[in-house]
């Protein structure tokens, strides 16, 4: 008698393999499909384009001696802080909800997942950004246009102070993102950039010692001062500077996250 033996031939691993583009991807499809990522998104753009009409179209001539840029894209001094809510949102609301045990079930290896995390929201977060501060500034010159702030897209420094804006912000909140990481917590991750990153800088600059005023210049939300200006602010670091030591800084709080989230457990 003939035994005949059938063999199955299971599904190519590499089918269901966990590799960055899918990491990433799923990363995306999360981001794009949460209601809080539209939501503070959009609070952000609406307060500079809002903020800059409002300037433009009042401007006098009183604030002269302020340079066009930071004129114009006031509004991101606050909208800078709906972004950091985001990129908090992104890593410590995941622990709130549960979702990091399906998520790390996932990709057993961790560090992945917080690149990922990181890479997609710099991503969107400085193309938003920069898209809303062009517009932004060709709004306004509406009404600059035929004043002492006139200025256009093609003159010198224009564009890299739009950029840089736009960098100091989202550098700023990849910060908030590892912060995020690190407190697991989304009320302790805000306090904590607020508290440290926003207003420590403020109170160490009305010390009055040469050494503490040269480090305060190096904190990150002075760093991201010095980068959107197209003259050079005074007692800031030039924007080469300013950018190389807000990069550190997210660097630093990036890879501490990942430590943490290698040793800890979900």
């Amino acid at each position: 008698m003939t035994t005949t033996t059938t063999t199955t031939t299971p599904l190519a691993a590499t089918s269901y393999a966990v590799t960055p583009t899918r990491i990433v991807h799923a990363e995306w499809h999360k981001l794009r499909t949460l209601r809080s990522t539209w939501w503070t998104l959009g609070l952000s753009v609406a307060l500079v384009v809002s903020v800059g009409l409002m300037m433009g179209s009042t401007y006098d001539g009183d604030d002269a001696n302020i340079d066009t840029v930071v004129f114009t894209l006031f509004g991101s001094q606050m909208s800078q802080i709906c972004v950091a809510v985001l990129g908090i949102l992104i890593t410590a609301s995941e622990y709130s909800t549960g979702l990091v045990r399906a998520t790390m079930a996932a990709v057993p290896r961790r560090l992945p997942v917080l690149w990922a995390k990181a890479g997609v929201f710099t991503a969107l977060a400085f193309t938003v950004t920069f898209a809303t501060n062009l517009v932004t500034f060709l709004l306004a010159q509406i009404w600059l246009s035929d004043g002492d702030k006139a200025l256009s897209l093609a003159d010198s420094g224009v564009l890299r102070a739009l950029a840089g804006n736009a960098a100091g912000i989202t550098l700023l909140s990849l910060i908030a993102l590892g912060l995020g990481a690190l407190c697991r917590s989304v009320p302790a991750a805000i306090g904590a950039f607020v508290g440290a990153v926003m207003i420590l800088p403020e109170v160490l600059q009305m010390i009055s010692n040469d050494a503490v005023q040269s480090a305060v210049k190096y904190l990150p939300s002075k760093s991201a001062e010095s980068l959107g200006s197209i003259i050079p602010v005074a007692n800031h670091n030039t924007p080469g500077t300013g950018l190389v030591s807000l990069a550190v800084w997210a660097a630093v709080v990036l890879t501490a996250a990942g430590l943490l989230l290698k040793r800890r457990d979900v």
